[in-house]
């Protein structure tokens, strides 16, 4: 399994620095418009807010756990985490993205109806995995609410909202326009709150600051390790 995900990994890679060198200049403009700003935050809000607030939240002391995870052993857990949902990661929906926006249009593959049908299996399994994840993940964020272990109505009710909010608001741009930019803003918005109490809670509290960003460049000095599986490169 391993070296088929190395090999989709690469073949990705190759991908997405070939489609730079043979279509960069290309200008695509879709039937909706958007602005650049807009775009950003509707990819943001498809799926990396989650990984960058849901996950890093619920698996961040386990990259940690070197005696559990000794793959994680090569950086620091912040560089670990940003390497993750950071960075090279945004080459997937790159290369995503320009198949639907570029190629899609012309061959309309995904028009077929066999095709459409086996897609539409693809969406529906991922959202409902995604369900899961809330549902699984809501009593980390809501310890007061119940333990997780029991059934709690409440828990499913967040749950259900959450996905009718979801499904009304894609069924017009503009709903997702102001959704996108709004979680972006509340997103971004956080992390200036989250700096502020921390500079302003202990005296050296803005240096700490300034000493965890610089964390980051420990991913960078190690960023092959992020190209294949974690442990690929020793086997």
């Amino acid at each position: 399994m391993t070296a088929w995900l190395s090999a989709g990994l690469i073949f990705t890679f190759i991908a997405v620095a070939f489609i730079l060198i043979r279509w960069g200049n290309v200008k695509c403009v879709g039937t909706t418009p958007v602005r650049t700003l807009t775009f950003i935050a509707i990819l943001f809000t498809s799926g990396l807010d989650v990984g960058l607030i849901m996950f890093p939240l619920t698996e961040f002391a386990g990259y940690a756990d070197l005696a559990t995870s000794p793959e994680y052993g090569f950086a620091n857990p912040l560089a670990i985490e940003f390497g993750f949902w950071g960075f090279l990661i945004w080459a997937f929906y790159f290369l995503t993205c320009f198949y639907f926006c570029v190629i899609e249009p012309k061959v309309k593959f995904f028009e077929i109806p066999l095709v459409k049908l086996i897609n539409n299996i693809v969406i529906i399994g991922t959202c409902a995995f995604t369900a899961y994840l809330l549902l699984s993940n809501l009593p980390w964020y809501l310890p007061e609410v119940g333990d997780g272990e029991t059934v709690v109505a409440s828990f499913y009710l967040i749950v259900l909202l959450s996905i009718a909010v979801a499904a009304y608001s894609s069924s017009s741009l503009k709903y997702v326009r102001f959704i996108s930019l709004a979680t972006s803003a509340l997103f971004l918005g956080l992390i200036a709150v989250m700096w502020v109490g921390a500079a302003m809670s202990t005296d050296d509290g803005a240096v700490g600051i300034i000493k965890n960003v610089a964390l980051l460049g420990d991913y960078f000095g190690n960023i092959h390790q992020f190209v294949l599986p974690m442990g690929a490169l020793s086997e």
